[in-house]
């Protein structure tokens, strides 16, 4: 897992849920780790290999230096990567259009705010989390051109705590919903968590919203957190992962990149509470269009 490992209601939680299915359908055993630091990454990918492990998957961009290391020194085992691409023949690179589910919960946003002020946070200001902040304002200019969305990265590389920080996400989504907005989308990791908390404090469900990342995390928080999840944006790592795992065990792996889009159902938005059910006809609508290419959504702010 990346370094906020299981238990973060999102990236990590999602690839956990595929390997628990896995074990339910297929029969398989497996091994888990988190890095405690960026040091100690191509020391646990090896581990996993020298456990036994016929697949080893490196959960995050930030695997992408020592995955290539590890399944360079270890031809005959398979990996996979998510979030990057490692060009060698035994390593499957799954990667997603976040923009394009981003875009989908950025129209959701501009749909359902009354202020019209809405707001993006952003773990960290790298090229993968960009791609969620150009999709999230690219679909609420679709729908109000004259949105005002408020922006905020909460650090900047190479530090990427800022996956791991609820408090700092809190601090930050407090200040947005203080500014005007009235709708938070937080691509943050286990740092969003802090932001939904901050929704309790900023007014009553309906009167603000926070949208969730990654899982549906509607289905992952406590209840005093549900009504404020306006919906997620789902990154179908879950099915990424469990898709990889039944072609290996078929003796199907193959490497390469794979992407995950809207075309495939590898991104969508979530509708559970059911907060977006008046607007999913305006959202399939717009999903409809990117998929026959009518609609062309930015990946750079």
């Amino acid at each position: 897992y990346d370094v906020t490992g299981r238990g973060d209601k999102s990236f990590n939680d999602a690839a956990g849920a595929a390997l628990e299915q896995a074990q339910a359908d297929f029969g398989i055993t497996f091994s888990e780790s988190t890095p405690t630091g960026e040091g100690d990454r191509s020391a646990r990918l090896q581990g996993l290999v020298d456990e036994g492990n016929g697949l080893v998957q490196g959960n995050g961009f930030l695997f992408f230096d020592s995955l290539t290391e590890v399944a360079t020194n270890n031809p005959d085992v398979s990996f996979t990567i998510v979030d990057e691409v490692v060009d060698l023949p035994n390593v499957a690179s799954l990667t997603f259009a976040e923009e394009q589910g981003s875009f989908l919960v950025g129209a959701a946003a501009a749909l359902k705010s009354q202020t019209g002020t809405i707001g993006f946070i952003g773990g960290v200001e790298n090229d993968l989390i960009k791609k969620f902040d150009a999709g999230y304002a690219a679909g609420a200019a679709a729908v109000n051109p004259d949105i005002e969305i408020l922006v905020n990265y909460i650090t900047q590389p190479p530090d990427f705590g800022g996956f791991n920080d609820p408090a700092r996400g809190k601090e930050i989504a407090a200040s947005q919903y203080e500014a005007g907005a009235d709708v938070i989308y937080s691509a943050a990791g286990g740092s969003g968590l802090g932001a939904f908390e901050a929704a309790v404090d900023a007014g009553a469900p309906g009167e603000v919203w926070a949208i969730g990342v990654d899982s549906d995390q509607y289905n992952l928080v406590s209840e005093e957190l549900q009504p404020y999840i306006l919906t997620s944006m789902l990154k179908k790592v879950d099915v990424a992962t469990y898709d990889t795992i039944e072609a290996f065990c078929s003796g199907n792996f193959a490497a390469g990149q794979q992407v995950f889009d809207l075309s495939v159902d590898g991104v969508d938005y979530s509708t559970t509470g059911g907060f977006v059910d008046d607007i999913a006809d305006q959202l399939d609508e717009y999903k409809a269009q990117i998929v026959a290419g009518e609609i062309e959504v930015p990946t750079t702010p």
